[in-house]
């Protein structure tokens, strides 16, 4: 009986190598390889020519250039809520942007005046007015100003909205970048103070010091005053890693840098400084958690596997002193949510712990209190806003205060500033930018395939009857859960779009579908690698319940996702193209078998299967969009936008996607900007005119049918 299993097994193996040397030689012939080549004359003059077509047939429509503006003034809406960004003190900044500052002025306000809200702003610094100064296409990213002075930051700014940026050293006293200060190369660098005459530097070292994925391999410790290609070397990772990185939190008065090994991207192994600071230490954190903060000497993280009999999505406190020290270290539950919650943020301030939960999609905030004597955490659920989605935006460290937003569809966010024990008090809010008193929003739920109950959110005008054309936006992927937020923003990147369709008599869904986080780390697993297609199911589910339920109609339902919902998106329309009849696909993954090789494409192979073994290609080759596409099938047309600059996925996915329908006689409408990176949209301009279009497109292929 042996014998035979294994030579069962041995013919299995065979033929799937067959299989697989077949598929292997036939990729090798893709025609439109030459679409990969980013800056390639060949393949811009291409972008070019697609770019005119779809400008053709969309710019000039009835209705466009009311959308435009209508989408500008929104997003450019002097109104609008300053969100916060770092509390240095008794000051508090914001990165302000609006239609005088399309690139943003970073600008700072006495924290008072900001809570009171009538905050009193003082520029720092003018993105805008510094691109023309140094002939440079700025986009901000970030700035760390080391506590408690707040004097010395580092700024992240990215030329044209890639992921990699150069980073500068600026003094907050005299408003301008320090000299002799520290500066790194343009590069996808990770860096943070140790202290304020040292680095900790994660970047591109010059051959052999990245990773197959595109990120820095090694780490090391830079001091003021000397050369980059001199620091310390500290800590390194494989060259099969994802890559290295380095953070910190403030205790007290006590700075914890660490650094985080990403092996995978869903693994990690976690160092800390040890009892003298001299060198990094390993920690028993197991490598399949996150870590989320640091309070009253100990780390938080949030448990993605059960660990030590504390089950998975829990928070779980660990003695930083007892770990620097290499003692034994007691493992406390912070918080175990119950099967309908998810735990999605923390952020702490000096005594409380604050986090931000989901229960079947709706948010809830907590807060959490540890006793020194007994170690024990104890739990109070805050009340915010009620059926709402609610952010934790910042933090008050010294006032226990946290910064939270709460929003729906149809409300305009508010950010309050929230105490324990007192009423939340509004600091501000966004004025209502449209009459929502003639719509509705429900949550449903659909039944997928294997019996999974899927909440999804609904939005249309009251009283709605009779099949209307439906926009279902999803992304099912790398345990990112998918919120309802308020209609000027959604879906995701493209403005006012679902306003402008539930205000055209439309309806428009929100679909939690599996693989994101919505009910924590096993909602996401049952979407993992060979069980992706859960997700596409799922997707099916939530539209084949708005046709039963008379909400939409087969071939009147739009879908769409941009990045990781670019293959949900792409293996939905070639699965069921009777279903769908129009898609939109922003800055999305294709061609599963090349993904890897191509820029980040590496980092996903936890979440995706690895194309080049045979046993996950086998599940990997029964979706992959790119390859599922077939001569004699017509599939429902689609818009595909991106980011020429986009260094995280590759251009090369949208534009062969798009060569390959056409060849094959399909509908393709597509859009690729030269900047914005893989947001798509350098500034609300550009963000203002893909609203416009995706809007067009959707009315000339599901409401006008051309």
């Amino acid at each position: 009986m042996g014998d035979i299993l294994m030579i069962r097994a041995s013919l299995a193996a065979l033929a799937l190598s067959c299989s697989f040397t077949a598929v292997a030689a036939a990729q090798e012939a893709d025609p439109y390889l030459w679409l990969e080549d980013i800056e390639g004359e060949k393949a811009l003059d291409w972008v070019k020519r697609e770019n005119t077509a779809t400008d053709a047939l969309i710019v000039g429509r009835r209705g466009f250039e009311a959308d435009r503006q209508r989408a500008r003034a929104i997003l450019d809406d002097d109104r609008q809520i300053a969100m916060p960004g770092q509390v240095m003190g008794d000051m508090i900044t914001n990165l302000w942007r609006d239609a005088a500052n399309p690139r943003g002025l970073w600008r700072q306000s006495p924290l008072d005046a900001y809570l009171a809200g009538k905050p009193v702003w003082t520029t720092l610094i003018d993105v805008d007015a510094l691109g023309k100064t140094e002939a440079q296409s700025w986009v901000w990213h970030a700035a760390d100003c080391l506590a408690p002075a707040y004097t010395r930051c580092l700024v992240s700014l990215s030329p044209g909205g890639t992921d990699s940026d150069i980073v500068r050293e600026w003094d907050r006293t005299t408003k301008s970048f320090v000299t002799d200060g520290f500066i790194l190369p343009q590069a996808k660098s990770s860096v943070t103070w140790e202290d304020a005459d040292t680095l900790l530097v994660a970047t591109d070292y010059g051959a052999g010091s990245m990773t197959a994925s595109g990120y820095p391999r090694i780490v090391k410790r830079w001091k003021r005053g000397t050369p980059l290609a001199s620091a310390e070397t500290v800590a390194e990772g494989e060259a099969e890693d994802v890559g290295m990185n380095v953070f910190a939190f403030t205790d007290g008065d006590k700075r914890w840098p660490m650094i985080s090994r990403g092996k995978t991207f869903y693994t990690a192994d976690i160092k800390l400084p040890n009892v003298d600071a001299s060198r990094y230490i390993s920690t028993i954190v197991p490598d399949t958690a996150s870590v989320r903060g640091v309070i009253d000497g100990q780390l938080v993280i949030f448990l993605n596997q059960d660990w030590a009999n504390i089950p998975a999505g829990s928070l779980v406190s660990l003695s930083l002193a007892d770990m620097s020290a290499d003692r034994q270290v007691p493992i406390i539950t912070a918080m175990t949510p119950t099967k309908a919650q998810a735990i999605e943020s923390v952020s702490a301030t000096d005594n409380i712990l604050w986090v931000k939960a989901l229960d079947d999609v709706e948010g809830k905030l907590f807060a959490l209190r540890r006793d020194p004597a007994t170690g024990k955490w104890s739990q109070k659920e805050v009340p915010l806003a009620a059926n709402a989605t609610v952010g934790i935006a910042g933090t008050i460290g010294k006032r226990d205060i946290v910064l939270a937003t709460a929003e729906t569809m149809l409300t305009p966010p508010t950010l309050y500033a929230v105490s324990e024990d007192k009423a939340p008090q509004a600091v501000q809010s966004l004025p209502a930018t449209f009459d929502a008193k003639a719509m509705t929003v429900e949550k449903r739920f659909a039944i997928s395939k294997d019996g999974t109950r899927i909440p999804y959110f609904l939005a249309r005008k009251k009283g709605a009857t009779g099949p209307v054309p439906a926009l279902v936006h999803a992304y099912g992927g790398f345990r990112a859960a998918q919120t309802p937020g308020y209609l000027t923003g959604q879906p995701y990147r493209a403005g006012p779009l679902g306003l402008y369709w539930v205000e055209g008599g439309n309806a428009y869904v929100l679909a939690n579908i599996r693989g994101g986080g919505e009910y924590g780390p096993a909602w996401h697993q049952a979407a993992l690698r060979e069980k992706r297609q859960n997700s596409f199911d799922d997707l099916h589910a939530v539209a084949e319940d708005l046709v039963a339920t008379g909400v939409s109609a087969k071939g009147k339902i739009a879908i769409s996702g941009r990045s990781n919902g670019g293959v949900l998106v792409g293996a939905a329309m070639t699965q069921r193209p009777d279903l769908y009849g129009a898609v939109i696909s922003g800055s999305p993954i294709k061609d599963m078998w090349r993904y890897d090789k191509m820029l980040a494409g590496a980092s996903w192979v936890a979440e995706y299967g690895d194309p080049d073994v045979p046993e996950d290609w086998a599940f990997l080759s029964k979706y992959s969009p790119y390859q599922a596409l077939r001569k004699g099938v017509k599939y429902p047309p689609i818009f595909l936008y991106l980011s020429t600059k986009d260094d995280r996925v590759h251009p090369g996915h949208a534009r062969k996607y798009a060569a390959r329908l056409k060849e094959l006689g399909n509908s393709v409408y597509y859009h690729e900007y030269i900047e914005g990176g893989h947001s798509v949209g350098a500034d609300h301009a550009e963000d203002a005119v893909r609203a416009a279009m995706l809007h067009a497109f959707l009315l000339r292929e599901l409401v006008e049918m051309k």
